[in-house]
């Protein structure tokens, strides 16, 4: 924090907070989820907010948040005792049902969501039953390769915690497999099942490598809370104390519990039998029966103005996770893009192409949709005849804009980093550097508690990350240079620059507010305009480079998160590095058997030659990267642009909007308005969503945020530390339990639609049956 800040009695994000600072400050009696609150948000702060050691110098430094949640107590364990026979059957237990359904959802409609938070409770009394059966102190393998069968210690939340940060890493989708699913579905091309396994397994280590670098920044640093990693902290310390008896812990599960199965049995309300509840529009239930008044209050392809939900789905815990400003900022943007954007397209003057507003399609300029697949030739490539007959592809104005805005965030984020990020990224610098010099661990170059207990760990050398790399570097090359997929072999050299420029700065921004940025959009942008001078480009090209630039932020992100989850819990940072590897070996294979199961039985519904009667196989990601690649691929970029000129003035927007922000922080430091807190990047993001087919529940997050990262953390803080976590677990859990077991009930095998009632209308479940009768 600057010295020029005002008192801290605002919700701050700051990376800069220095010690000197403690004189300045009032005591902390407002929502703080400052990412770097130093001395005076711990002293500041209840007595019963830390343990009894609390005026210990090695706490200052850790903030608030964080001290409310990890127990800074520590007992270390081996690695011989975390790799055991139990812990390789538990992994496979979770990851391969949770790789095959989280693959299977990329092509349905409709889709049973795998938690993370059922695999941590499922997984830890699995685990306590089998550490009671299995034999103990007996190995298997062979020769002095072998591991214990099971350690002959009692189960511990430190087992449940490497098995959850495995299951973390395997039971996910493939970014991989959006090439491949392409190829397949629209061009009949099958791709070699050795290199589509070795590619997808590269993308993703190519992550984990990049984290290499990022977490030199951010992992040491306590500054970098990483929100999401502390609600699942927070349910392990819960079932800690639990098994140990102490505290409230057994009443702190059983509250768990008990929501969970009231969240299951209250979402098959909205989920199943009244789809009303998920978007509640205000204005179509006071009967309006006006086009235009139905049309503004509709949550489901509407406006969504004063829509409210009743829909987990559409809330999700990020209400009770996200830093209260980045809600605001997102609240601010949403009404901005749905509430006045979309009208003023819709019934004003402010775009004169009327078609295509709340669709993703390409159109002509008579409005209907584009026949793209008349423009392509046998080999895949433009035919510039038939272009020229049918007319340039024109885009809604809502796509226009989300272009705009995305283009705009990518380049924020960068500016806002080096603007307000600077002195503390520069501050991790030199830290790396002085344990580079003393060939010490980062660990003992911070002075807090977390870095002391992790101390006692040998961290990962530098050189498994470049190992990795290289390995993945060179298996791709290979790939692309025999031509094994659809992307030059340069292509790649590309992708990896512009991942080591973006790595950093965008961890930056998650690690700090758990804000994703989408970087998709620019991907596909830049590899278009690369492969416009190629004489032959296949579509697949684009969602290949994608996967492997989108991987090197995605995939790094998430194992810095998991990471940061072993540095809270202190588990040796060589397990969950290895952890993280071994559940990528076991997930990729499932992800593929998975993609090749859907595609041989699914395949005519997927690529519309047929029309799946239940509305299930509806392939809609699939399609929607089909459009992206005839959009940047086929015709590039320059087409696009000459048509729609401004959308490059997104670039500049997103460079300056940081630098006007600085600037007015700089000569008004104590405003009101508190501009170092309005983060461009997320406001620009923001803008970029698509409010096509559900623009409902963001009235109802802001209002959900406004309770728990506000009220309830300002006013309530004790019963906020208590319950915020356990309960945003317990109701992800919950919601996600519903969905697999409506899922398993009305739709795995033959679908059971729910009859037509009040909270089911057949014309409108919301009722705005205005609206929905003229789109028919």
């Amino acid at each position: 924090m600057s010295k020029d800040q005002e008192p801290a009695k605002d919700l701050e994000l700051e990376t800069s907070q220095k010690d000197s600072d403690i004189k300045d400050q009032e005591p902390t009696k407002v929502l703080e989820v400052e990412t770097s609150q130093k001395d005076s948000d711990y002293l500041n702060s209840d007595v019963s907010t830390v343990d009894s050691q609390s005026s210990e110098e090695d706490l200052k430094d850790i903030p608030r948040v964080v001290l409310d949640v990890v127990t800074l107590e520590d007992d270390p364990i081996s690695l011989k005792d975390i790799f055991t026979f139990k812990y390789i059957l538990l992994s496979i237990i979770f990851i391969v049902p949770g790789a095959f359904i989280d693959t299977m959802n990329s092509y349905r409609t409709t889709s049973a969501a795998y938690s993370i938070f059922f695999v941590q409770i499922a997984s830890h009394y699995v685990g306590k039953w089998l550490s009671k059966i299995l034999p103990r102190d007996k190995s298997i393998g062979f020769g002095k390769y072998k591991i214990l069968i099971n350690d002959g210690k009692p189960h511990t939340i430190k087992h449940t915690a490497m098995i959850v940060l495995t299951a973390s890493s395997g039971a996910t989708g493939s970014l991989g497999l959006n090439s491949l699913s392409l190829a397949e579905i629209y061009y009949n091309q099958t791709i070699n099942p050795a290199v589509a396994l070795f590619f997808m397994w590269s993308i993703v280590f190519l992550g984990y490598s990049y984290a290499g670098i990022a977490r030199n920044f951010l992992i040491y640093d306590p500054q970098y809370t990483f929100p999401s990693a502390l609600m699942q902290v927070n349910l392990f310390n819960t079932q800690k104390k639990a098994d140990d008896d102490t505290g409230n812990g057994n009443k702190l599960m059983k509250i768990f519990f008990w929501v969970i199965i009231g969240v299951t049995i209250y979402h098959f309300l909205p989920e199943y039998i009244m789809p009303l509840l998920t978007s509640v529009s205000i204005i179509c239930l006071c009967g309006s029966r006006s086009y235009k008044a139905t049309f503004l209050g509709s949550g489901l392809g509407g406006a969504g103005i004063l829509s409210l939900t009743g829909d987990w789905a559409n809330v999700t815990s990020s209400i009770m996770i996200n830093p209260y400003f980045i809600q605001v900022i997102q609240f601010i943007a949403y009404v901005l893009a749905a509430w006045i954007l979309i009208p003023s397209v819709k019934f004003g003057n402010l775009s004169s192409f009327k078609a295509g507003l709340m669709s993703n399609s390409l159109f002509l300029s008579n409005g209907t949709k584009y026949p793209y697949t008349s423009i392509l030739t046998h080999d895949f490539q433009l035919n510039e005849t038939k272009y020229e007959q049918l007319g340039p592809v024109r885009m809604g104005a809502q796509r226009c804009w989300n272009m705009f805005f995305d283009f705009a965030a990518y380049v924020s984020g960068f500016v806002w980093v080096v603007l307000f990020g600077y002195k503390s990224l520069s501050t991790s610098f030199r830290k790396i550097k002085a344990s580079f010099k003393s060939k010490g661990s980062l660990f003992q170059q911070y002075n807090d508690r977390l870095n002391k207990r992790q101390s006692v760990y040998k961290d990962v050398p530098l050189y498994w990350f470049a190992i990795l790399f290289g390995t993945c570097f060179i298996t791709l090359l290979v790939i692309f240079a025999t031509n094994s997929l659809f992307m030059p072999w340069w292509c790649l050299f590309v992708a990896l620059a512009f991942g080591i420029v973006i790595v950093t700065p965008l961890c930056w921004l998650y690690a700090l507010t758990n804000f994703q940025l989408p970087i998709g959009t620019f991907n596909e942008l830049i590899y278009g305009y690369m492969i416009q001078t190629q004489s032959k480009r296949h579509p697949a090209g684009a969602t290949v480079y994608g996967a492997i630039a989108g991987d090197l932020f995605y995939r790094c992100q998430y194992i810095l998160n998991d990471q940061k989850i072993g540095h809270y819990m202190q588990l040796p940072p060589k397990a969950v590095f290895i952890s993280q590897l071994f559940g990528e070996l076991l997930g990729v294979p499932v992800n593929w058997a998975a993609f090749k199961w859907v595609v041989s039985s699914k395949k005519e519904y997927l690529n519309g030659t047929l029309k799946d009667p239940s509305n299930i196989w509806t392939g809609q990601s699939i399609s929607s990267y089909q459009t992206t690649a005839i959009q940047y691929v086929v015709l590039g970029p320059a087409r696009m642009f000459k048509l729609y000129p401004v959308l490059p003035y997104g670039f500049l927007v997103g460079a300056l909007a940081p630098v006007l922000l600085f600037t007015l922080h700089k000569f008004f430091p104590k405003s009101f308005l508190k501009f170092r807190l309005w983060n461009t990047t997320v406001f620009f993001s923001t803008m970029a969503n698509f409010y096509g087919n559900i623009s409902t529940g963001y009235l109802s997050q802001f209002i959900g945020g406004t309770i728990t990262m506000f009220y309830m953390y300002r006013y309530k803080h004790q019963t906020w530390k208590k319950y915020n976590y356990l309960l945003a677990a317990a109701i992800d859990t919950g919601y996600n339990l519903a969905v697999l077991l409506i899922f398993i009930i009305f739709a795995s095998g033959k679908s059971i639609p729910m009859p037509h009632w009040w909270g089911n209308n057949a014309v409108s479940v919301e009722r705005c049956f205005a609206y929905a009768e003229a789109e028919g």
